[in-house]
């Protein structure tokens, strides 16, 4: 077989799979950004919920299951160990989809550049998102 024939085919396999996957890529994050939609409002929501003492309506965010497992009192504890009056920006990450949920890192920043990095769960319920997890994440 020629040389030259074979790295021309060569050079046209490597195109057409770093096309594919160009696609494929594409196609996900076009999925990714539109399944979304919808988070962003319910985290200024939550946050501005729990800044002007309304925990329970930031409370009512979560899901049956988040409730489940974490009651009124234990919710309150925990927001109140985060000391969030500390806190002035919140920067957000790249979406992550697991098993039909979507887990957000979220980062908390003083004034002094300190972080609280904060993972957010979401999940559908009746095609609104609601808050099914929150964990600190260890930095």
């Amino acid at each position: 077989m020629d040389w030259g024939l074979t790295r021309e085919i060569g050079t046209k396999a490597l195109l057409a799979g770093a096309g594919a996957l160009l696609l494929y890529w594409t196609i996900t994050a076009v999925k990714l950004v539109l399944s979304a939609r919808g988070i962003n409002p319910l985290l200024k929501q939550f946050f501005t919920q729990v800044a002007s003492g309304q925990v329970d309506g930031a409370y009512l965010l979560t899901t049956k299951n988040y409730r489940t497992h974490v009651n009124r009192k234990q919710f309150i504890q925990y927001l109140a160990g985060l000391k969030l009056n500390r806190y002035r920006n919140l920067k957000s990450g790249r979406p992550r989809l697991q098993e039909g949920q979507l887990i957000l890192t979220v980062k908390l920043l003083t004034d002094a550049k300190e972080e609280l990095p904060l993972d957010f769960t979401f999940v559908k319920v009746d095609e609104q998102w609601r808050i099914d997890r929150i964990k600190t994440v260890a930095s």
